[in-house]
């Protein structure tokens, strides 16, 4: 689905940006973690948002191959990321070579929040958090 929408930069959906906010979303393909049910409403409702976001197959396997897109995430700025529990994810990013910065970076867990949480956090922000420990 995400394929259809991507542009040449890579993104998903419209040039319209969430606020400052890049907003990645991770399919967890490989790692079979996410309910399939939160994955798909989640991946739904940021399509028909028309804002631009970025969606990854697995950030656990970008992580092993210290895929450069990783770098290129880390260093954009404010990001907001759906995936699994921020701490995993902090450390991805950290194995890669491509740490998150302290401040500015927002992990929704698709593990244990519902989709009607963590979409209007994407898309809207509230304060962009600090990675969790």
């Amino acid at each position: 689905m995400s394929e259809k929408n991507a542009n040449s930069n890579g993104r998903s959906g419209s040039s319209a940006q969430s606020g400052s906010a890049r907003i990645v979303y991770c399919n967890c393909s490989y790692a079979r973690v996410v309910p399939v049910e939160t994955k798909n409403e989640v991946l739904s409702k940021l399509c028909a948002s028309g804002v631009a976001f970025d969606s990854v197959a697995d950030l656990c396997e970008m992580s092993s191959r210290k895929d450069p897109a990783l770098e290129r995430i880390a260093g954009s700025g404010d990001v907001r990321i759906a995936a699994c529990f921020p701490r995993a994810v902090k450390w991805l990013f950290h194995a890669a070579g491509a740490p998150l910065p302290d401040a500015g970076v927002d992990v929704l867990n698709m593990r244990e929040q519902s989709a009607d949480e963590i979409v209007p956090l994407l898309l809207n922000g509230a304060a962009v958090n600090e990675v969790g420990a």
